[in-house]
This record gives C-alpha cells, structure tokens and sequence, in this order.
C-alpha cells in the first residue's frame, strides 16, 4: 500500500510542476484534465504525508526513551501514544482513500421516477419521492430540474425525469436506484384501509459531451405542446421538444424550459446519458446485471426500501437499517441513510481487499 502511496506522491508532484507550465495553462482541455486529477490526489498526499510525519514522531519518541533521560522519558512514553494513535488513524485513513473508486462518484445525475404497483396511489409516492429528493437537494446544494413529466389529475406522476447537478451527486444519489415501497393509507381509500405500492428510480450518470458523439443524421428533431399543467403558455406554444435516436430506437422529450432552444439542448443531454449509459453495460458485464437489477419489474418484493407511514418507519433492506423519523425523512432529511450505505459499502470493500492481502 505504501509504495502505492510513494507513487501517488511522486505523480502529484508531477502534475505540480505541469500546472504552472504556460503551454499547460494554454490548453484548456489538458488544464481542466490536471487540475481535476490534481484536485483528486490532494487530500490522499496530504493524509500520507500526515502518516510519515506520524511515524516520525515515533522514531524520534522511541529514541528519546531509549536514551534514559528520567526527565524526558515521561514525556516521550505520552509522545509516542499519541504518535501510534496518529499513525494507526491515517494509515486506516489510507487504506480507505486507495479503495478502488467508482468513477462516475463525481458526476451529474439523470434520475427517472416511474409509479409502479398500485395505481393512482403508486403516482402520488412517485410525487412524494420526487419532492423529497428535491427538498434534499436544495439542502445539500444540489441543482435539481425537471426536464420531463408525465402527470395524473390528482397531482401524482406516472414517470418524472430529473436532472441532478453538482460535485459527488453521484456518489450521494447512486443507491436510491430501485424498487420503492409505501405502506399507508392512500388519499384515494375512503375506507381507511392501508395499501401497499411501489415507484421505481433509476440512477444513471451525466455523459459528457466529449464521451458520446450524436450524428445531427443519426437523430430526428420534432416540436410538440407541453402537456400537464403550466399555466395558458402552454396551450399556445409548441416549445416542447422529443427527439428519437434512429440507431437505438431511444426517444426522449423535454418541455421544462419555455425556450425550444433549451428544451433541445437538456433533451440532448438526456439523450447522450442514456447512450453513455448503454455504452458502460456494453462495456462492463456487471453493470448490465447491475442497471436490471435495480429495478426490476416494480414488483412489491423487489423493494430495496420500506416507507411505512402508520409506524413512521423508513426501512432500508439493502443494510436492515430502520429508521423511526419517517416525516422528516420525506422532507429531505436523507443523510444519515445515505451515509449508511455508504459506509456499508466502504466495509465490504475493505473487507474484499483484506480478503485478498
């Protein structure tokens, strides 16, 4: 691990110097692609260079205890505690920063919200899902847009697509992917008996424009109406935008923006993640069976999570965490969840990578 660690070091050093050289600085592209590497290994130097000042500090303890001095050999013996507790935090701090990483942590967001099993109800989760997540977004600082949405009359969704912009959406988004579950008793039961349906997410990340080439020949561009509500603008302009890709049969529709303009432009872009996403399940076997299995068909036992409204519960089934603050959580509260799975899966990746020393 530590002459991993030397080589990382002596890379960021590297790309150091490139950055102050102007014929770097001149080129945008090659600038842009440093500076993100850069910005990645800094605080991994920085934890290994706080592990060798660790370790230091031990040699220079140990020494002052091997020479006898009655006066200084207190004080060392406490030196060096601290000093081992140091070194033992960061080299497990290390441990973690070389666990392989996904590389799409740093990326955009497409999510696409579908209701699922159980009706007009199964919308109005999807509605709920989907004003959660935004709630969570404006908290944590993350753009949140609507580019399309298909919606009910009495408010629900039957499929929402999102855009989900800033640094580490990704990595913070990337375990809702799945089959939903609500417990309660829906608006539309005048009985007051509890019914149990499903909404869908999928999770996919942002293409970048340099990632997916579209042909203007490969794609046709049509204008249509907005549909759903937004007032008599609507009714009057064809602003939305649909464009099908004619290689892989994928259509995809915009009507977010009043500009067609930009509604083409976030349509593209919706477009281009899509393809980006079928080029990384051609590419990689375990992402194919990974992207099938997050949603499934909505089926009430493929559920990934329980939203249990009568008991208040939050149940993750992924880790068999519960959480007893459901209210709070549908208004964007999500963190603690989110930081679970996260480090569930730090746990089984250290444990892997045990596995293999």
């Amino acid at each position: 691990m530590f002459e991993k660690m030397r080589q990382t070091e002596t890379r960021f050093i590297t790309i150091e110097k490139q950055l102050e050289d102007p014929g770097v600085l001149s080129d945008i592209s090659l600038y842009t692609g440093l500076m993100k590497e850069y910005r990645d290994l800094e605080p991994v130097v920085k934890t290994y260079r706080e592990w060798q000042k660790a370790c230091q500090d031990i040699e220079e303890a140990e020494m002052l205890i091997s020479e006898g001095d009655p006066e200084l050999r207190e004080l060392a013996q406490e030196e060096l505690r601290e000093a081992k507790k140091a070194e033992s935090t960061k080299a497990q701090e290390l441990k973690i920063m070389l666990l392989p990483r996904d590389p799409n942590d740093s990326r955009n967001v497409m999510m696409e919200l579908r209701s699922g099993i159980g009706g007009e109800e199964a919308a109005l989760f999807a509605a709920d899902l989907f004003r959660m997540y935004s709630m969570y977004c404006v908290a944590a600082g993350f753009k949140f847009s609507l580019l399309s949405a298909t919606e009910t009359e009495l408010g629900g969704f039957k499929e929402a697509v999102i855009m989900i912009e800033g640094e580490g959406a990704y990595s913070r988004f990337k375990f809702e992917g799945g089959v939903h579950r609500v417990q309660r008793v829906p608006r539309t039961e005048s009985q007051g008996r509890l019914q149990t349906s499903t909404a869908t997410v999928v999770i996919l990340p942002e293409a970048e424009d340099v990632e997916i080439e579209i042909r203007p020949e490969d794609i046709v561009v049509e204008s249509c109406k907005s549909s759903g509500a937004g007032g008599q603008h609507i009714n009057k302009t064809e602003s939305a935008v649909r464009i099908t890709h004619k290689p892989s049969g994928i259509v995809v529709w915009c009507q977010e923006e009043r500009s067609q303009t930009k509604n083409k432009d976030k349509a593209m872009k919706m477009l281009k993640t899509r393809l980006y996403n079928i080029k990384q399940n051609e590419q990689n076997t375990e992402i194919v069976s990974a992207r099938r299995d997050m949603v499934g068909t909505g089926e009430r036992s493929e559920k990934i999570r329980t939203y249990n409204y009568p008991q208040n519960r939050v149940t993750d089934h992924r880790i068999g965490l519960s959480l007893y603050h459901l209210d709070e959580f549908m208004n964007g509260h999500i963190d603690e969840m989110i930081d679970a799975l996260l480090t569930a899966e730090t746990a089984a990746k250290l444990a892997e990578a045990d596995q293999g020393d």
